[in-house]
């Protein structure tokens, strides 16, 4: 298979998607109004995960394109929880690409203690062989929420998602303080981002 050749409009994609999403950040900076999104990151997934992934929900090399979702990656966090809506309801009201699916691991956390927001989208992008729709994820989730759940990727890389219980149960403990502290720093969100105005004036 040419990698290269399949991955590259993935890579176009993960590209494009950050620069709107960045242009929207800088958009709430402009008119000195607090941003929902705190920073966004991307990436395709490298080619030895997309073979792990293909082998363990036994699809075809010739389907992966059709049936692996997340070859292309966005991630978009934000400060506080309600930021997560406002970004979901932005993504929402855009033309250039069409959300397939939407999974809120938010108010509804996985058994792990994992929360984020999933939205699969359809993008085009133009190749070199005319425009092609791209399937990619979009994950936004808390700094809380992207602390835990980076560490919680690291065991079950190293475990090979085998996690001891004992790391489990402390890992599901880890996940509720983490949303403890989303609660409570919602509750003074106001307080928060009146700081932040007062220092960005400066």
């Amino acid at each position: 298979m040419k990698w290269d050749v399949i991955l590259a409009p993935y890579s176009q994609v993960v590209e494009e998607l950050k620069v709107k999403l960045k242009g929207i950040r800088k958009q709430f900076e402009y008119e000195s109004r607090h941003s929902p999104i705190e920073f966004i990151t991307g990436r395709v997934k490298p080619i030895q995960s997309i073979l792990e992934k293909a082998e363990s929900k036994r699809i075809p090399l010739d389907r992966i394109e059709e049936e692996l979702q997340d070859i292309a990656g966005v991630r978009v966090v934000c400060q506080f929880v309600d930021d997560i809506y406002t970004i979901v309801k932005m993504i929402h009201s855009r033309k250039d690409l069409t959300i397939l699916e939407e999974k809120d691991y938010v108010s509804r956390n996985k058994e792990s203690g994992y929360r984020s927001y999933h939205m699969i989208v359809e993008y085009p992008v133009e190749t070199i062989h005319g425009a092609k729709n791209v399937v990619a994820e979009i994950q936004i989730r808390t700094l809380a929420m992207n602390f835990w759940a980076t560490n919680e990727h690291s065991l079950n890389y190293k475990y090979k998602g085998q996690i001891p219980a004992d790391i489990k149960k402390r890992l599901k403990r880890a996940a509720e303080a983490a949303f403890k502290l989303d609660e409570e720093m919602s509750i003074i969100k106001n307080e928060v981002q009146e700081a932040q105005r007062i220092f960005h004036r400066k």
